[in-house]
């Protein structure tokens, strides 16, 4: 299937600024961020893709420099943009492409994820931070209701599903995510587990009907997360567990003010560069 056309960011910079830019540009709703480094010389590019005209003004002051907005043909430029990306090692989990199938260490959870037009590929700090937050978890403790919020590619709803081996709910506000995931589940074995619906945030009957979640994992941005904080603690059962990513390092103390009051307790931070990933645990007691 050929996307509709897409406009393209891209801005140089020294190896030391790009990840920042990165991080800054992951905040205004591209498709996807990349960023490649020349191996001789302190020089870096980060590009990003939209699906709408970008305001190269604001991207500009947020890298520090001019930034370049082209608009690109007809392609599905995500995919390409990811092609032939390593594989990733998060916790137990060897997160890899077709590209890589012969590469599959002793040992560890595979999981196949082709790049394409959803978010989650594991490759992204935030995706490998909840890989390895879950694959913590499972040495010390058993989900039995599970539900991946915001679960683009469907990545970390499989990641559950093979930990645990009970069913796992994921939900995303994109149709076309909820069919990459429903693809993804069936390509690593776990179509049976992973029920992917279309909801946004948590009042889909789906979502209502199988609350309360001793487990729920929400890979998204630092504002929809505080906007769902009440939905998504009344959502989680007495002593349930909680793994919110998609923040900036800066991001944590505003998100973890908005799920205080809502009776959860910080657990923990994980970080990887500017990105973080929090575990929070529900203090409500049973009804």
């Amino acid at each position: 299937m050929i996307a509709p056309p897409l406009w393209k960011v891209s801005v140089l910079l020294t190896k030391k600024e790009a990840p920042d830019v990165a991080a800054a540009f992951e905040l205004t709703g591209p498709q996807a961020v990349l960023t490649t480094e020349e191996p001789f010389k302190d020089e870096a590019e980060v590009e990003a893709l939209y699906a709408q005209m970008p305001d190269g003004d604001l991207l500009s002051k947020l890298a520090g420099k001019e930034v370049r907005v082209i608009l690109l043909p007809d392609a599905d430029w995500i995919k390409l943009s990811q092609e032939g990306l390593p594989p990733v090692r998060a916790g137990r989990f060897f997160v890899y492409g077709a590209h890589d199938q012969g590469k599959v260490p002793c040992g560890v959870i595979p999981m196949r994820i082709e790049a394409g037009m959803a978010f989650g590929t594991g490759h992204h700090e935030t995706t490998a931070l909840c890989l390895s937050v879950l694959s913590d978890l499972a040495k010390r403790r058993r989900f039995a209701n599970v539900l991946d919020l915001g679960c683009g590619t469907g990545l970390l709803a499989i990641g559950a599903a093979k930990l645990w081996r009970r069913r796992v709910l994921a939900s995303d506000i994109d149709p076309v995510a909820v069919a990459i995931t429903r693809e993804n589940a069936a390509a690593n074995g776990e179509a049976p587990l992973v029920c992917a619906v279309t909801a946004d945030g948590l009042t889909s009957p789906a979502l209502t009907e199988a609350a309360p979640f001793d487990l729920i994992v929400a890979n998204i941005l630092a504002g929809p997360l505080t906007l769902l904080a009440p939905a998504i603690a009344r959502a989680l059962k007495p002593g349930g567990l909680l793994v919110l990513s998609g923040l900036l390092t800066w991001q944590e103390n505003l998100v973890v003010s908005y799920y205080r009051p809502q009776g959860l307790i910080l657990r923990t931070a994980r970080r990887d560069g500017a990105w973080s990933a929090l575990l929070l645990e529900s203090s409500r007691r049973p009804r």
